[in-house]
């Protein structure tokens, strides 16, 4: 469990913990759409009780990530097109808003940061490598904005944006698109410009 005894130091449940673990093996694939979980052997492997797990499921089943059937099994969920498309417009509309946040409150050195994972994104392979490349420019960005709120629903729909998009390609954009939205996202929090920087931000997931 993460966390010290020290003045404002994180305790982590134990259904945090197997949240996260369960989580992780569904954005790895390691379980698949179709997985089955049972609870029983998750809580043998993990060496907690069945309460924790069923906790854990419970939240990711209102993520959308699972459905548990009671007294069964739980399963993972499949990513439609569908739910892509509903998922990377979510996440446009919240990387618009982390945006033009970060633009006015991030440090110098924070611009310089983020215009390497920028770079990284413009030259990032369509698919996995660049919705991945596309996750760590607004994650960072989320660290920025100074909004202690939305960094907690970032925190909390992070997983579901990074399973649902993980093989989501560029949405109708070529390399040159992209890399045409990137630098002007770059100059946008560069020079402080919230507006421009939400438009950008929204324009790189297809809005």
């Amino acid at each position: 469990m993460r966390g010290t005894d020290g003045p404002g130091a994180v305790k982590v449940t134990l259904a945090e913990r197997v949240f996260e673990d369960i989580g992780a093996r569904i954005l790895n694939d390691e379980y698949p759409p179709g997985h089955r979980i049972r609870d029983l052997e998750v809580a043998e492997e993990l060496h907690v009780s069945r309460t924790p797990v069923r906790e854990a499921l419970q939240r990711l089943e209102r993520l959308g990530l699972v459905v548990v059937y009671p007294s069964r099994y739980t399963e993972v969920t499949s990513v439609t097109a569908e739910i892509m498309a509903q998922t990377l417009e979510f996440a446009g509309f919240q990387a618009g808003i982390v945006a033009r946040l970060a633009a006015t409150r991030a440090t110098p050195l924070e611009r310089q940061q983020v215009a390497m994972l920028i770079e990284r994104l413009a030259d990032a392979e369509p698919g996995t490598d660049a919705a991945r490349a596309r996750w760590d420019v607004f994650a960072f960005l989320g660290e920025r904005t100074g909004n202690t709120p939305l960094r907690s629903m970032l925190s909390e729909t992070g997983l579901v944006i990074r399973r649902n998009l993980s093989a989501c390609d560029d949405p109708h954009m070529d390399h040159d698109r992209i890399q045409q939205l990137c630098g002007e996202l770059r100059e946008a929090l560069n020079s402080g410009d919230g507006d421009a920087a939400e438009r950008a931000a929204r324009a790189l997931h297809g809005i």
